[in-house]
């Protein structure tokens, strides 16, 4: 599944990233790697969705939560 789906306040392991690399590298810098736990905090209008990464929120744009593939 994409984190795109996934339902708030649920915890997810980051499995593979479908993205251009610059992009999946800061992501890296900013803590999502593979095998990392992310939870759902809140859904915005437009897909942008607020995720808990190692204790930090990110805001994360539907094109990008389209392209993270995580599993429960």
């Amino acid at each position: 599944m994409t984190l795109a789906e996934g339902e708030i306040n649920h915890t997810y392991t980051v499995e593979q990233f479908r993205l251009p690399r610059e992009v999946e590298k800061r992501l890296e810098v900013l803590g999502m790697t593979r095998g990392t736990n992310i939870i759902v905090a809140n859904k915005k209008g437009h897909g942008t969705e607020i995720v808990k990464i190692r204790g930090t929120r990110f805001a994360i744009g539907k094109g990008i939560t389209d392209n993270i593939l995580v599993k429960e």
